[in-house]
């Protein structure tokens, strides 16, 4: 279990010390180098074992000859990492994967001690459960699940939970007035009782007028709501994410190669850097299309007061949160990591043999995701009759 190989993982990691994640990428060590002190962060560890507390935890896209360690097929896997030196990723470490055969036994020989082993498995096992690890998802899925985490494990800025809310409450209000009605003026008041509701990821007997609205009950009411959410966070997710894709995209016909030049290296990678650039696009296509599911039923009910379609999305929506997830996931990690290696303000140069890697990573990532949608989604999208999707521009 313990190598020192060249693990695609580490080499794509390597830079990341100082910062704390991507949507794919957790570094535990990176939040503990940042908040020493820090009294919350002391009493509200993420993971209970210390050695876990330094971990690296990554949704990894299972290789063909990776496979064999599970008992069932899976094509997205949790990763947990502990680094031989948490300021050195490019040495290597100890690692597994969530789900695999024998983990929790694996587990315990990471962990070092068997406090709150339970603790532990059962917080490992929530993550396996997300498609990416976004800050603001984790924290909401992690709350649901009753873990208490000291907010600095979630890289959420006030100011973003306050563009999401306002976000939020100009996509519902038509929903406010259908549920909750219109009385007396206090429409404002209503949208805001129930965004604040929507994303405290509790149960409330004030979203009872909600649930009755939408004929749904319990267990299914409760999936449905977070699933809701999870398409409303990554539709807000793409209105910023698009500009940064097409920066990528731009600089990638422009990045200078420097040092050795290998000519038939370079040939591959103005090809895969091409073919990245068309996954992209075909990535951001996918996910406006599953986004445009949820609009068209959502207009069922608010414009056509038509509450089955939302209502036969919502229970879809779980299934078709997780693919959402993983390409939202996989387009957000490279526009975080592309901008984290070549930041603003200075001309994007690298060597060769590096920018081949990265190329590759990514267009293995976005390769790995075929044409193959959930029951769920070939479901719901067929039953559209009008045109999904909008062109990319």
């Amino acid at each position: 279990m313990a190598t020192r190989s060249p693990d695609r993982s580490f080499r794509s990691l390597a830079g990341l010390e100082r910062t704390a994640s991507t949507s794919r990428v957790l570094n535990l060590a990176a939040v503990a180098t940042l908040n020493v002190g820090d009294p919350e962060y002391e009493s509200s560890p993420f993971f209970k074992a210390a050695t876990l507390n330094g971990a690296v935890i990554i949704k990894h896209r299972l290789r063909s000859d990776e496979q064999y360690i599970f008992d069932r097929s899976k094509k997205i896997s949790t990763k947990v990492i502990i680094p031989f030196e948490r300021t050195d990723l490019s040495l290597g470490g100890r690692s597994l994967f969530v789900g695999q055969r024998g983990w929790t036994e694996l587990l315990n020989q990471l962990r070092g001690n068997q406090d709150d082993e339970a603790r532990d498995i059962a917080l490992l096992e929530a993550l396996d459960e997300l498609p990416s690890l976004d800050p603001f998802l984790l924290r909401e899925h992690l709350r649901r699940r009753d873990f208490k985490i000291a907010n600095c494990y979630f890289a959420i800025s006030q100011g973003d939970l306050d563009r999401m809310q306002r976000f939020v409450s100009s996509e519902i209000s038509k929903l406010v007035d259908l549920a909750y009605g219109n009385k007396d003026g206090k429409a404002n008041s209503n949208i805001s009782k129930l965004v604040s509701l929507l994303l405290s990821g509790q149960d409330d007997q004030r979203l009872e007028p909600l649930r009755l609205t939408l004929g749904l009950e319990g267990e299914n009411f409760r999936e449905g709501i977070f699933s809701w959410k999870g398409f409303l966070y990554y539709k807000w997710v793409l209105t910023s994410l698009w500009p940064e894709l097409r920066e990528v995209i731009a600089e990638l016909t422009e990045i200078k190669v420097v040092g050795p030049r290998d000519y038939e290296m370079l040939n591959q990678v103005k090809d895969v850097g091409g073919r990245v650039n068309q996954a992209i696009l075909g990535q951001v296509r996918k996910v406006r299309a599953t986004l445009q599911v949820y609009d068209d039923a959502f207009a069922e009910l608010t414009q056509q007061s038509n509450p089955m379609a939302f209502r036969n999305f919502l229970l879809k929506s779980p299934e078709m949160f997780l693919s959402l997830g993983e390409r939202t996931g996989m387009v957000s990690h490279i526009a975080s990591f592309w901008r984290y290696r070549f930041p603003k303000g200075r001309p994007p140069t690298i060597e060769l043999d590096e920018l081949f890697d990265i190329l590759q990573d990514f267009h293995q990532g976005l390769a790995a995701d075929d044409e193959v949608k959930s029951p769920a989604e070939s479901a719901l999208l067929d039953s559209n009759a009008q045109p999904i999707g909008k062109a990319v521009g």
